[in-house]
């Protein structure tokens, strides 16, 4: 019974301190960046911030050192991993159908034990890995900061009176009473049940009635809160209905973001969920810290200025883009492995992983070549998971001609930008690890490229020069 008390109080003392405005921060840019982007017959346009640029919505420190982007990178390597293993998060929220974090409207948020059984993490990493954009709620429309992530499903945002806890983000918190266009989604819904393969935790059920999601990433990150139904503005278009989740417990890698934009292939996705309108396709480019902005486009796209791979099918996990990496050339030379080495491991592309990871024997084929090519550039210590590290800034050093090819001929020929990661002022690294359970191409290697995802036609395309 003591410890029962215990957690009551612990739970109480969260839900006082979250009576704490979330502090406003202001936006870098604001005249150079035009934030609510347009919609019209071509598709959807947003604006594509990258995380570290001084230019975003929701900038991180200017002195957040590189560990840091690899101490989540490697989180979100964990995450993905035990995604595809199917084994549930490391710290489950532990919610079932008798848990409640129950929002009853009429009154205060009602607590009970079972809210202490909801992970009770500090929240205080810094999300540094993935791209930024901004998205319209409610009526009237109020803009967010969200995280944009190819390896999520389900979108959701944090929530006022964030029952347990919300970490500090960019601009006010979503306010459900101020839309009146907001409604909660029962627990018979249709919606509900689908949470199961959108978040790969099963829905619980409030005392109200009202569908509880549990959105885990595998590491220390989760949401917790209730599925809800709002009308999305994106530019001068609007959607009512939109499925989301409106977040009461809200802990880890997410900087300071509002949310998260979920555009996995699954149902409850911003995809799928815009596509009756809009089509079965978005693009993007990831820009660079130095650049000022990207784009994320859903909807109608080009086709004749891509060269494509196939989305290749896996049993591991249906919601994820799988493709076929077929070889890797450094100075014009094919990397000294087998073509089997290539798909030993299943292949993710990922807009939120910073550091390619690849087979261990194509990895460790490529550090030796690209440090044979660069033979006269002084080696630096390595740094972190980055053990293959010059002296100098990768816009200073020669770096050699690196093209990584896919089935189907797409091939990406990678600038130094695309090669290389500058860690600090004086030393740059190999943007590439060796692989756990999955390869993943990451965010480094994709930036300044459009990358077209046709979920309609099962391809993936590249094509250069995107940001410009």
């Amino acid at each position: 019974m003591e410890m029962a008390s215990l957690l009551r109080l612990v739970a109480l003392s969260l839900l006082l301190a979250v009576a704490t405005p979330v502090r406003d921060i202001t936006d870098a840019c604001s005249s150079q960046v035009k934030d609510f982007p347009h919609l019209n017959g071509s598709g959807l346009h947003l604006t594509l911030h990258h995380p570290r640029s001084p230019c975003s919505p929701a900038p991180l420190p200017a002195d957040l050192p590189f560990s840091a982007v690899l101490t989540h990178d490697d989180a979100r390597i964990a995450s993905l991993a035990a995604r595809l293993a199917k084994t549930p998060s490391s710290r489950p929220t532990a919610l079932d159908e008798s848990s409640s974090l129950a929002l009853d409207e009429s009154s205060s948020p009602a607590l009970d034990e079972s809210l202490a059984s909801v992970p009770l993490g500090p929240g205080t990493s810094v999300g540094v890995g993935n791209y930024v954009t901004r998205m319209g709620l409610g009526t009237p429309a109020k803009s967010y900061v969200m995280v944009v992530d190819t390896g999520s499903s389900l979108t959701w945002l944090q929530c006022s009176p964030c029952v347990v806890s919300c970490h500090r983000q960019a601009g006010p918190v979503f306010n459900p009473k101020a839309s009146s266009s907001y409604a909660s989604v029962s627990c018979s819904a249709p919606q509900c049940s689908d949470l199961t393969s959108a978040t790969l935790n099963p829905a619980a059920c409030s005392r109200s009635n009202v569908c509880v999601y549990q959105a885990s990433y595998g590491d220390s990150s989760f949401s917790v809160g209730y599925l809800s139904k709002d009308t999305v503005t994106l530019g001068s278009g609007s959607m009512p209905n939109f499925y989301y989740g409106c977040g009461q417990d809200n802990e880890g890698l997410f900087g300071r973001s509002a949310g998260l934009i979920g555009l996995a292939r699954n149902k409850l996705s911003l995809l799928y969920q815009l596509a009756p309108s809009l089509g079965y396709s978005f693009s993007y480019c990831l820009p660079t810290s130095s650049s000022s902005s990207g784009y994320l486009s859903i909807g109608s796209y080009n086709p004749g200025q891509y060269a494509y791979t196939p989305m290749a099918s896996s049993s591991l996990d249906d919601s994820l883009y799988f493709i076929k990496m077929t070889g890797i050339t450094v100075a014009g030379r094919p990397l000294s492995v087998s073509k089997s080495a290539y798909s030993s491991l299943p292949t993710i592309i990922d807009s939120g992983t910073v550091i390619t990871r690849l087979p261990t024997g194509v990895y460790s084929a490529l550090s030796k070549a690209v440090a044979a090519a660069m033979k006269g550039t002084p080696s630096a210590p390595a740094f972190s998971i980055l053990d293959t590290c010059f002296q100098g800034q990768a816009s200073q050093v020669r770096a050699p001609a690196v093209s990584m090819a896919f089935a189907g001929g797409a091939v990406l020929k990678l600038a130094a930008r695309n090669l290389l990661v500058d860690v600090d002022s004086a030393t740059t690294c190999l943007a590439f690890a060796p692989a756990r359970s999955a390869a993943i191409i990451g965010n480094t290697q994709q930036q300044t490229f459009s990358v077209v995802y046709d979920v309609k036609s099962n391809k993936i395309g590249f094509a250069a020069g995107g940001c410009s």
